[in-house]
């Protein structure tokens, strides 16, 4: 991956929206991890747009009894926060790479904007969502449609939310999602939208720029 960031002064720094189409999860985590130990406080946000091959990926403190079954798929023990969750084809995977102290962000926030954006982006399709103090993420009903997690580290976050688009559902089955027994899972393509992963993943980076950085100019590499 190419994390290189403008050579910008503090007072034009802009969000850098880089979209990488199918990567492997372990070499983006520590691309991630790289990006975030070596940046300054000159160094522009970045959002990362992409999809991984199937793997389960396991919150800091998460618990291996939420692994109902060995279906063959790997796990993978992160540095995010939260449980047990699915990333595989199909879904959208955004990663925001921020300075939560420039933007004045508390974590707390950060999530609301997040999952706002995921609300405003389903509400072109005249989707109800919700959202649940208890279990950060976007619902349908009582279906999951988008889970997050992040890692704060030294005023700078890392990881992001994942939604889901048109994919094999099958694996949340052997696992209980974010921890949650039973708990069901949707996607956009069972919900009656249309629209493919280009169309939504344009619209959610772009969801997402309005919510987290307000005027800020992006820039897609």
């Amino acid at each position: 991956m190419d994390t290189s960031d403008p050579d910008l002064g503090i007072d034009n720094l802009r969000v850098n929206i880089k979209h990488f189409g199918m990567v492997d999860y372990l070499s983006t985590w520590q691309e991630m991890k790289d990006f975030t130990l070596g940046r300054t406080k000159n160094t522009s946000d970045e959002i990362w747009l992409l999809q991984h091959p199937p793997v389960y990926t396991l919150g800091v403190a998460g618990k291996m009894e939420h692994l109902l079954r060995n279906n063959g798929i790997s796990v993978v023990r992160t540095d995010r926060g939260g449980q047990i969750t699915y990333h595989g084809p199909g879904q959208i995977i955004a990663y925001l790479l921020l300075d939560v102290r420039r933007l004045k962000l508390g974590v707390r926030e950060l999530v609301r904007q997040m999952e706002g954006a995921v609300i405003d982006l389903l509400e072109e399709y005249s989707i109800d969502t919700k959202v649940r103090e208890d279990a950060p993420g976007v619902y349908v009903g009582n279906a999951k449609i988008a889970a997050l997690g992040l890692k704060i580290k030294n005023g700078y976050c890392y990881h992001g939310i994942a939604l889901n688009v048109d994919m094999d559902l099958t694996p949340f089955s052997a696992i209980n999602p974010c921890g949650y027994s039973g708990l069901k899972i949707t996607q956009t393509s069972d919900l009656g939208i249309s629209d493919g992963l280009d169309i939504l993943t344009n619209k959610l980076s772009g969801k997402l720029k309005e919510r987290i950085f307000k005027e800020k100019d992006s820039v897609a590499i």
